[in-house]
């Protein structure tokens, strides 16, 4: 063996285009819209992370750190950590739950509605140039084939409905 390292394609040739194995171009379809997301958003005070929660939060008012966890995917311990730099910042509230009093209803302040509002035309962006690359008819197509993709708990099998 020579040693020397394979040559490695970029994004879109090789095995990381067309002919590539689904999942990972997925993942990295995933990865590179949440660098682009990062980018739109510095400077306003929030990550990828804390803007799907505030989005979450603001579509579903009184939603718990499990209900999150569950609509972002991402760890309660997570959630947590999140959840503490937005009340932090002002942009969300906390109130008991009215017969639950140890669950925790979260809503948008006025700040994290303008906050959101802002982030979000910076989202958009990202988000129009993506749709670009698709046309009307091929986004729709995405559109319905990823949110027929079920959740992650199918053991490894991921069947039609």
């Amino acid at each position: 063996m020579s040693g020397k390292s394979p040559a490695i394609p970029r994004p879109g040739e090789g095995r990381r285009g067309p002919d590539g194995h689904l999942g990972y171009l997925l993942r990295q379809a995933s990865v590179s819209l949440r660098a682009a997301m990062d980018r739109a958003l510095a400077g306003q005070g929030l990550t990828s992370p804390q803007f799907a929660v505030l989005t979450m939060i603001v579509a579903y008012p009184g939603a718990s750190g499990a209900d999150l966890a569950r609509l972002t995917f991402l760890t309660p311990q997570t959630i947590n950590v999140i959840v503490r730099n937005l009340e932090r910042q002002g942009a969300i509230e906390k109130t008991a739950h009215a017969t639950h009093g140890r669950i925790l209803r979260l809503s948008a302040t006025p700040r994290g509605q303008a906050l959101l509002k802002r982030c979000r035309a910076r989202v958009g962006e990202v988000e129009a140039g993506l749709a670009a690359l698709l046309g009307k008819d091929g986004q729709r197509t995405v559109r319905r084939w990823l949110s027929a993709v079920p959740p992650g708990k199918s053991r490894g099998r991921l069947r039609q409905n």
